[in-house]
């Protein structure tokens, strides 16, 4: 027996899907327009969990451009006679493809691409049927005309997986459980005592968002839904419960038969999130031919008792991410915006350092800045980082960031102003600069310091072992879902720009820390 603790993945996780092989399960999230893209991680006890790469590692996999929130859809995760098989939507570029491996740590394929016109849609499902056949799922518009927003309908066709290619006819098999449903989408379909179930979300993706469920003795038949539905929600708990927006869930049984559930959820703070949808985890039963989540208790648990034995990894996730650059190989956790491209750092120029160079790309406009963050994990957290630079020309900077998205973050950056070195602090608010505060400096070798609590933070810079506050109670707010949109959660991380002009500068970071506090 172990226990899991909710949430089992920390930060910005969002839409997740489990598949096992064996003893080992393995399970992906949504990455949106961050690269590497697709993160995928490794358990054998669904408590302890290690992050053995990220799918799409790679510009031919990954062509992504356009606001934060847009790029890799929902993927899902499914493992048939030795191969892995990965399905998402790209928004930005091609639409929904497969990629696929004989090991889920790497190296997958190239993508093969359904067509935008044969695979209409998005959060796109594989489904293996026990003749060996494979059938896509997955959601689209309303073919007779959308009537309102979100009036979608769920739908299934053959997949030949020699040729990659949708073949035969498309069925729709569901619409969602209640009248007038929005956004069913996340639908995934298994084989059970001879029915087909179809799980899935509906109701948008925030505080109304539920988890339903269908099914059939057919596979091309309109599905029938559990009398139940929707069987799992948070939205009657009321807007202050500590978790809300519970939805687009995936189920995976153990070796010894017992079921399980991973879904999304988020955690607000002062009824705002900072680290968008998580991955969360419940136990699941069967009866009357129907799941039943959490039975007796109707809600996502702090803990969740697992009848597997524990198993520990040397490089587990934790709520403590600490990186020294001592290795010639980018640490996995860090991601890039549309791309993360050794044209932009290097582990080697300066060894035991990360060197990010300066170009023109600012990151408060949509494109691939010199960024390299990591996700938001707690509410309580202290983010550092050690920097040695120096500014050649006025605006160039270099130093930390708080991003929510490209009009929504918090600058942390040593700049340059008519000669003179200072460290600002500086909000972007919906797209507007505010100079909050400026602290003059006599070199740019220093430590920067964000602690924050409660949606409040602290800035502070160390040099020459001197803790020196710059500037206090810094409302982050603005930088949660609620105040800025979008689906994605906070990064934080580390930043250098020339703001618009060339430059063969950079900025050496010996580490960088965030951890819960």
């Amino acid at each position: 027996m172990v226990i899991a603790n909710n949430p089992i993945l920390k930060g910005f996780y969002p839409d997740p899907s489990i598949c096992r092989k064996g003893d080992d399960f393995y399970l992906v999230c949504s990455s949106f327009v961050y690269a590497p893209g697709v993160p995928v991680f490794h358990t054998k006890d669904l408590a302890h969990f290690e992050q053995i790469g990220n799918i799409l590692d790679r510009e031919s996999q990954l062509p992504l451009s356009g606001d934060i929130s847009r790029g890799i859809f929902a993927p899902t995760i499914r493992e048939h006679n030795g191969i892995f098989y990965m399905i998402t939507t790209n928004v930005s570029s091609g639409g929904n493809f497969i990629v696929t491996a004989k090991d889920p740590a790497g190296p997958w394929s190239e993508p093969y691409y359904l067509g935008e016109d044969e695979a209409p849609g998005i959060d796109p499902s594989l489904f293996f049927d026990d003749d060996g056949k494979c059938y896509y799922v997955g959601t689209r518009p309303n073919p007779e005309g959308v009537r309102y927003n979100g009036d979608w309908e769920i739908w299934v066709q053959e997949l030949d997986l020699e040729q990659m290619k949708l073949v035969g006819s498309s069925m729709a098999i569901w619409k969602g459980a209640l009248k007038d449903v929005i956004w069913p989408e996340g639908p995934h379909l298994y084989k059970k005592d001879g029915y087909y179930y179809l799980l899935h979300a509906e109701a948008g993706t925030s505080f109304e968002h539920a988890i339903s469920v269908a099914r059939s003795k057919e596979l091309f038949k309109w599905f029938e839904g559990c009398p139940r539905n929707p069987i799992f929600t948070h939205r009657n708990l009321g807007k202050d419960y500590p978790v809300c927006n519970v939805g687009h869930a995936d189920l995976v049984d153990d070796i010894n038969g017992n079921w399980y559930m991973v879904m999304l959820a988020s955690r607000p703070c002062k009824g705002k999130c900072s680290m968008g949808r998580e991955t969360f985890l419940a136990k699941v039963i069967w009866e009357d031919g129907w799941p039943v989540v959490n039975p007796g208790v109707g809600r996502l648990t702090d803990e969740v008792e697992i009848d597997l034995p524990e198993y520990r990894f040397s490089k587990e996730i934790t709520t403590k991410d600490k990186m020294t650059f001592e290795e010639t190989v980018l640490d996995d956790r860090f991601v890039g915006i549309e791309r993360r491209s050794e044209d932009f750092y290097s582990l080697t120029d300066n060894p035991g350092f990360l060197r990010l160079k300066l170009r023109p790309e600012a990151i408060e406009n949509t494109g691939n800045p010199s960024y390299l963050g990591i996700r938001q994990k707690t509410h309580s957290f202290r983010a550092s980082c050690g920097l040695k630079f120096t500014p050649a020309k006025d605006n160039e900077c270099a130093g930390m960031v708080l991003f929510q998205n490209n009009e929504n973050h918090l600058e942390l950056l040593v700049v340059k102003k008519k000669d003179k070195l200072q460290f600002k602090v500086g909000p972007v608010i919906k797209g507007t600069k505010i100079r909050l505060a400026t602290f003059d400096i006599s070199s740019g070798d220093l430590e920067i310091i964000l602690e924050a609590a409660n949606q409040l933070a602290n800035i502070y810079i160390k040099k020459n072992n001197e803790k020196i506050l710059v500037a206090e109670c810094i409302d982050l707010s603005p930088y949660t879902t609620e105040e800025s949109g979008g689906f994605v959660g906070c990064t934080i991380g580390l930043y250098a720009s020339s703001n618009g002009k060339a430059s063969d500068n950079y900025c050496d970071y010996s580490y960088f820390t965030v951890e819960e506090v």
